[in-house]
């Protein structure tokens, strides 16, 4: 079992940066390649980023490219997203999720993670 607690969410005035962390309990954290997703009020969650098990490989949605950077620090059993450039539609409730790779899915599907934490709320004033 693998519990995932968000935090580093706030406000923060458009061009500005935050960094969200991911702390993440049990070891199994280190054999999962974990994810980054946002929900906005009315709208379905969607993919921002994802990083390998061992850290080398990541992925981006198109919003986040060139702004965003995911990492993870396995002695920390942490996942990070740093952005930057934030702008009023990166506005949204951030969560990160752990995938078992129980299936090979689709990894920008929400469907493909087992683990969710609770969330962290970003609003970017305009």
């Amino acid at each position: 079992q693998v519990q995932l607690v968000e935090s580093g969410g706030g406000l923060v005035q458009a061009g500005g940066s935050l960094r969200l962390s991911c702390a993440a309990s049990g070891r199994a954290f280190l054999s999962f390649p974990m994810g980054w997703f946002r929900q906005a009020p009315g709208k379905e969650r969607e993919f921002v980023a994802r990083i390998s098990w061992r850290g080398d490989s990541t992925y981006y949605a198109d919003s986040a490219k060139d702004r965003f950077t995911i990492s993870r620090d396995g002695a920390k059993n942490t996942a990070f997203l740093q952005m930057n450039s934030l702008k009023p539609e990166d506005t949204a409730v951030y969560f990160c999720a752990a995938d078992r790779q129980l299936t090979a899915g689709t990894i920008t599907s929400p469907s493909e993670y087992e683990y969710w934490g609770q969330g962290t709320q970003v609003t970017v004033s305009s």
